[in-house]
């Protein structure tokens, strides 16, 4: 199931689920809440992480920076200051949806 089409069906998430989302251990979820202002879940009585689909959609762009790019944490938090994050929010979605095309395309050819 792809990730968008998770976000449409829950309103909040658990870190679990996250953490299985973006294949990262919770507790590297639980570092960059701290080190990263705009990612902020909200907590329910017994203090567990709710997230949302915006702060999704953050942890998206931190794991783009940090994981996929290579950037340090400084640089990506520099990068997410200085960027328009809805803006690499769309690219992302973009390069996403060319994976999964090219994904589909590789399995029709090793069908032939």
């Amino acid at each position: 199931m792809s990730l968008q089409k998770e976000q449409t069906e829950k309103l909040y998430y658990s870190i679990s689920e996250v953490s299985d989302m973006f294949e990262v251990n919770a507790s590297t979820i639980r570092f960059w809440e701290k080190e990263f202002d705009i990612l902020k879940p909200t907590k329910n009585k017994k203090g567990n992480r709710l997230f949302t689909a915006k702060d999704i959609e953050n942890l998206r762009l931190i794991v783009h920076y940090v994981k996929e790019k290579g950037y340090t944490l400084s640089g990506a938090k520099d990068k997410l200051k200085s960027g328009s994050p809805e803006l690499e929010s769309v690219k992302l979605e973009v390069i996403d949806k060319l994976k999964n095309i090219k994904e589909q395309l590789l399995q029709m050819k090793s069908k032939l």
